[in-house]
């Protein structure tokens, strides 16, 4: 049927928290599904972050079109009332250290007896077995133990960490699609299932130009590349400086080569023995570098950038974040898009990357209040009286 998103049907408990379990939940949600975001009485750590200056607006980006209700997982009745939404639900999703779901009690075990074609789905650093399972595990370590470090900066200097949140985001991009793979399955098969996603694991394919340097030259070349290709196998690959910034340059073919010496009003290159092939020009990869550099550097980056684009060269000017955040294509396709947030005013937002055709994106919805939508949850959903609810509140459950 057309015109309706694929998991509309579906509804998610989701106690993650952080980037990982709580973007793998977020593209569930954007993907149609009800989502019933638990936090504790305090709030899950994202949301406590709150108080330094712009921690709050990735809760906000990570948690649009989800309910927020409160339950204490430590106390007994808090228990009860996680298994009454676990017998409605399709998916549960967590991310917190392995072993502490079986410690609160909520574990996989319980939660399959519970209902038997629940979803079951864990994000961790490590996964839920292995010598490295306990070890504490966040973004930046998880890149330091996966690689991603040793590989990230420039080989005369220390390793340093990807910018953005790889490892997270990676795991939650994974997370997402085992529960839509467990999904599929239980339309087959009737039974839920535990999934699991190991961030470092997530993260490893990632390194795939590094570790063909690194085997093809049996551990003899330094790792760390800059802002060349990983596998030091491309030429020109690198960012180049124009009179305004930066630019990135990438010619990945012979086509991409002549198109680009022909932007640069160098044709006598094209023939040229010492650049006449990928190989030779990897194996002249200073003297590419030099040359493509002095032709940059006579050019604002966005002219210079038009020209290359004529030439049809794969290039991009590097951009600060403010030209991200206003990037016209990504407002156009409605990929950002600005909302006016009750606690935060007015901020750029996005959709989910997945787009399903033939049916309209769903309305944004503003990150929740801690607790904003406990009636909801608890009356409306669960089916308790306004008496019970105010019980709960009293004796700190919710």
């Amino acid at each position: 049927m057309a015109g309706h998103l694929p998991l509309e049907a579906v509804t998610v408990v989701d106690l993650g928290q952080i980037y990982n379990g709580s973007y793998a939940t977020f593209l569930m949600a954007m993907a149609g599904a009800r989502v019933v975001k638990i936090e504790p009485k305090d709030g899950e750590h994202l949301r406590r972050r709150a108080s330094v200056g712009g921690a709050a607006l990735p809760f906000a980006m990570l948690n649009s079109n989800k309910l927020s209700a409160i339950l204490n997982l430590k106390s007994a009745r808090g228990l009860e009332l996680l298994f009454e939404m676990v017998r409605r639900a399709d998916v549960v999703l967590e991310n917190f250290a392995p072993g502490t779901m079986d410690r609160l009690g909520c574990g996989w075990e319980k939660l399959r007896d519970v209902n038997p074609r629940v979803v079951y789905a864990s994000g961790s650093g490590y996964g839920l077995s292995g010598p490295y399972r306990d070890y504490p595990a966040m973004d930046l370590t998880v890149q330091a133990m996966a690689g991603v470090m040793s590989v990230t900066g420039f080989p005369d200097r220390p390793p340093v960490k990807a910018g953005p949140a790889i490892c997270d985001f990676f795991g939650g991009v994974h997370l997402f699609g085992a529960v839509m793979a467990a999904l599929f399955d239980r339309e087959r098969t009737g039974a839920g299932r535990l999934v699991e996603v190991s961030m470092q694991e997530a993260v490893y394919a990632s390194l795939s130009s590094n570790l063909g340097l690194y085997y093809g030259s049996d551990g003899g070349v330094p790792v760390r590349t800059g802002n060349r290709h990983g596998g030091l196998a491309e030429a020109p690959y690198n960012v180049y400086p124009t009179t305004d910034g930066y630019i990135a340059i990438i010619c990945v073919g012979e086509t991409h080569w002549k198109s680009l010496v022909k932007a640069m009003e160098r044709p006598e290159l094209a023939a040229d023995p010492r650049f006449a092939s990928l190989g030779r020009r990897v194996a002249n990869m200073e003297l590419v570098d030099d040359m493509v550099s002095s032709f940059t550097s006579r050019y604002d980056k966005q002219a210079l950038f038009e020209l290359l684009m004529k030439h049809r060269v794969p290039c991009a000017p590097v951009r600060d974040l403010d030209e991200v955040v206003n990037d016209p294509h990504m407002h156009a396709r409605g990929a950002l898009t600005w909302i006016d947030h009750p606690a935060l005013g007015r901020i750029p937002v996005p959709r989910s990357p997945l787009r399903f055709h033939d049916a309209e994106q769903p309305p944004l919805v503003p990150s929740r209040q801690l607790g904003e939508d406990n009636r909801a949850v608890y009356g409306d959903w669960l089916g308790l009286s306004d008496a019970e609810i105010a019980n709960l509140h009293r004796e700190q459950v919710i």
